[in-house]
């Protein structure tokens, strides 16, 4: 096969021609098995065929998936058509570019050549915070807190959409990204200059990957991997094993999307799938709605996977007409998915899989999933048991009978008792099903005189303005707020950590007594330390159990049995008896759902409120730093950066542990995005910097700022750090020795020592988000080199792209077998000899009393392109070079 390929070829849709790469024209061979997804990536390498980021062996070896199955583990350069980001995300990447447009300068080049190639959809979703709920006014008010709190970030942003071409800001209180990326943005098949080919993309968000359901490839990656991708360079990664995922029959009466999601999300985590493919297929796909798909693909992330793809058919066209798309786009997607070999037709010869699972969707049943993780799936009939088997764990008092009376006597509350309930998250709000099914259940529930218990804080934070219109269209959103389910914003709140204060009574009850209360939220995250600091017990549900909760008031009831409460009649009422029926819930949705709404409420979707509008704007192709600023910093990455590319890496002698971390540490773990205390480093810090409390924010917000973000790097009030047993926090002894101390402090002794650092950690180290800070704030710490016994994804890749070397353990070794108590040190050699993607490396831990112990780790740079980026200092040092190059 030579370096180019005829296969560019015509395709007329209506009265336009497009030009596109066919698969087909490539002369590779029967592919008509491949997974639809791997076809995504092989039209992707065809159309960038250049002989030199691309070649005919990596065309070749994509072709050639069906006889490895992923497993030959070749690298390949992916190239997105778009990016999309979040806030929290992504104030941090347009800080990161305005620093390099600084650092450009300073070396002599144009700072204009730092600009986005690709485009770029930035979404403000991740800013409101539930400070007000339950009253009709709670949006307006939350949204005016946001706007004081936030101004210099949004300012930042508006500065950003001016000075950089290629980069569009949708406003505050628009939605979530990802459903607005679902019912707007995505096209499913671009076109640009006359060539038709797949919409992709990468977020800077986890769950980008729910566009999935639409059969648009893309998953989320670091916003440092990101910021790359939006300078022209490719996605370095291996093309992937496929994990197929048949579903068959269909779900039975009382069963949500909700139910179904964790039911697979448990499936999935237990086989796992980390660094693969999951494409969905089988007879049961045919009367799957494509919001039910979409709810599937969000939980991507929670399940471990790359993506979870669903193929365009039928279902695919009919949302895309419904959700207002132009005719000629949709029949353009259409057209390309069948000429291309990417269209599902029911009955069909189905992908050729590295594995398969296979769920009979008539087994699904009600379920939750907590106290702690997605995966962690309980039947709704076991849910009351779960909670009391998890609570030793929790507390040292396993007492559910003790109660400790409110000091507003509304009421008392104790353990299991549910203190928040929130309808939020794109996973639930995009479904106009559970949507539908949580209002008419409102709506029984208000006419049995049923109400929300008084210790429970609910909210409704939708992720599309479309929700509220087809609730109150419906009569909904009255019954819906009679519950305390009043709109609290549009945006992600709870399940990001922006859940806001509880009543103080209830937190004060909370904390004095040690209770371990519960949170029910339709969200798609429940880690440690997430929700709220004052919550232990975190339940992801469909939202009309979230309202159910709300009105039980605790986890301490069997609700497929027992009661909800009393009417106003004096009789008890049952789950039962005001859960809606399908024919109702469809019987609604055909009603008060239209197109109409959607062309509507997006036909000026950049405009924003008259808020956003009055948000001033800097001109100029550099910022303007404001040194007094506690948001936005001028990051410290390439202070002293030169033209030439550093020596090679050398081998790390003497460092210390600052960190000895078990089993499932987040990226919440290692950077928290909500509640910043005032006894923490970066609540002290902001204090020093005349913030009040009550401004503080939230970490999340304040992504934009080096050093409150260092200060908060492993400050979760939940995490435990083995070198001090039996403390929860961020916290840490010096050398292993002496006064327990705050990790930042810990690594500012080191590093007025010189000391280099690492952090030891075991399975699935920097679970869950697409957190870039997990890695900028390890690496400013001063850690050199993490230790792990396996990584997610995205963390790993972002660990590289900071400069942290991630090492693996060898089978059978660990930080327990090692006896590691923070006291040793390590030395890691083999590095001066050559980096390559994939070699061992020797670590040799010296413990206090000299003796030592080696092993070979495993260095998981797993990339050409990688090392390229860790020999740089950084993927956005080596970009930077190459831009002035």
């Amino acid at each position: 096969m030579s370096e180019t390929l005829d296969t560019r070829r015509a395709l007329t849709v209506g009265t336009v021609t497009w030009d596109y790469h066919s698969i087909e024209a490539a002369g590779l061979g029967d592919l008509s098995r491949l997974p639809v997804s791997l076809k995504v990536l092989l039209e992707n390498l065809l159309r960038h065929l250049d002989g030199r980021s691309v070649t005919a062996a990596d065309v070749r070896a994509m072709a050639g998936w069906l006889e490895d199955r992923g497993r030959a583990g070749r690298e390949i350069a992916f190239r997105p058509a778009r990016v999309l980001m979040q806030d929290f995300t992504g104030v941090p990447a347009v800080v990161d570019l305005a620093a390099m447009r600084d650092a450009v300068a300073a070396l002599g080049g144009d700072p204009a050549r730092v600009n986005p190639l690709s485009p770029v959809d930035l979404v403000i979703d991740h800013s409101v915070t539930v400070d007000v709920w339950g009253t009709p006014d709670a949006l307006a008010r939350n949204m005016e807190t946001e706007f004081r709190r936030n101004a210099e970030r949004y300012a930042f942003l508006k500065w950003g959409q001016t000075a950089f071409d290629n980069f569009r800001v949708v406003p505050p209180g628009t939605g979530i990204c990802h459903q607005v990326n679902c019912e707007y943005l995505a096209r499913v098949v671009w076109s640009k200059d006359g060539l038709a080919y797949p919409d992709t993309l990468v977020g800077t968000d986890s769950h980008t990957t729910m566009v999935n359901g639409l059969g648009v490839l893309g998953w989320g990656v670091g916003g440092i991997e990101a910021e790359a991708a939006m300078l022209g360079q490719p996605i370095s990664m291996l093309i992937p094993e496929v994990v197929g995922f048949r579903l068959t029959g269909a779900l039975k009466e009382g069963v949500t999307a909700t139910d179904l999601v964790l039911t697979v999300t448990q499936m999935l985590r237990a086989k796992g799938v980390v660094g693969k493919f999951v494409e969905f297929c089988g007879p049961g796909l045919d009367a799957m709605a494509l919001p039910d798909r979409l709810t599937i693909a969000n939980m991507a992330p929670e399940y471990g996977a790359t993506c979870g793809f669903f193929p365009i058919d039928a279902e695919t066209v009919r949302y895309l007409t419904f959700t207002g798309r132009d005719a000629d786009q949709v029949g353009l997607v259409e057209a390309y998915a069948k000429a291309q070999g990417l269209w599902r037709e029911p009955g069909s010869p189905e992908p050729l899989f590295s594995d398969l699972l296979e769920l009979v969707l008539d087994e699904v049943e009600p379920s939750l999933a907590g106290p702690k993780r997605p995966q962690d799936r309980v039947a709704l009939k076991d849910a009351r048991a779960g909670f009391a088997a998890a609570l030793p764990a929790l507390s040292p008092d396993a007492d559910i009978t003790r109660k400790v009376p409110l000091s507003d006597g509304r009421g008392a509350i104790g353990h299991g008792d549910v203190v928040i309930a929130a309808i939020t998250s794109c996973t639930n709000t995009s479904n106009p099903g559970v949507m539908m099914a949580a209002g008419l259940l409102a709506e029984k529930a208000v006419a049995r005189g049923l109400s929300s218990r008084p210790w429970v804080k609910t909210s409704l934070a939708p992720g599309s303005q479309v929700v509220p219109d087809y609730l109150r269209a419906a009569g909904l959103l009255e019954p819906l707020e009679k519950l305390g389910f009043a709109i609290a914003g549009f945006g992600c709140t709870t399940c990001i950590g922006n859940s806001g204060p509880l009543d103080p009574p209830v937190a004060e009850a909370v904390d004095s007594e040690g209770l371990v209360v519960a949170a029910v939220l339709s969200g798609n995250r429940n880690f440690e330390g997430r929700i709220s600091p004052h919550v232990k017990a975190n339940y992801l549900a469909s939202p009309p159990l979230v309202v159910a909760y709300a009105i039980a008031g605790t986890m301490n009831v069997d609700l497929s049995s027992e009661p909800l409460g009393a009417g106003s009649d004096g009789r008890a009422v049952f789950l039962k008896d005001i859960w809606p029926t399908g024919a109702e819930i469809q019987a609604a949705i055909a009603r008060h759902l239209s197109p109409d709404s959607y062309r509507t409420r997006y036909a000026q979707v950049f405009e924003g409120t008259g808020e956003w509008r009055a948000v001033p704007v800097a001109g100029g192709r550099t910022y303007g730093w404001d040194p007094r600023s506690t948001y936005i910093r001028r990051p410290p990455y390439f202070d002293g950066m030169t033209r030439e590319v550093p020596a090679a890496a050398g081998d790390i002698s003497g460092a210390r542990p600052l960190a000895i971390l078990g089993d499932s540490i987040t990226t919440d773990h290692i950077s928290p995005a909500g509640t910043i205390k005032a006894s923490t480093p970066a609540g002290r810090w902001l204090i020093e910097h005349g913030v009040s409390p009550g401004e503080f924010n939230s970490y999340g917000a304040r992504r934009g700022h080096d050093a409150v973000m260092t200060r908060g790097t492993f400050a979760n009030v939940r995490l435990r750090n083995e070198m001090v047993p039996g403390i929860e926090g961020g916290a840490t002894r010096f050398k292993g020795e002496g006064d327990v101390i705050a990790i930042h402090d810990a690594g500012l002794l080191y590093g007025d020592h010189g000391t280099p650092l690492v952090v030891v950690a075991g399975k699935e180290y920097g679970t869950g988000s697409s957190r870039d800070w997990a890695a900028k704030g390890t690496a400013l710490l001063g850690v050199k080199a993490v230790i792990a016994e396996s990584y997610e994804r995205i963390h790993r890749s972002n660990l590289v792209g900071m400069g942290v070397l991630p090492l693996q353990f060898p089978a059978g070794t660990d930080r327990k077998t090692l006896g590691l108590d923070g006291t040793e040190s390590f030395d890691i050699t083999g590095l001066a000899a050559g980096l390559r993607p994939g070699m061992t490396v020797t670590v040799t831990v010296r413990h206090r009393d000299g003796a030592t112990i080696a092993f070979d780790a495993l260095c998981r740079i797993d990339t050409l392109d990688e090392i390229d980026y860790f020999r740089h200092g950084g993927i956005l040092h080596c970009v930077l070079r190459g831009l002035i190059g």
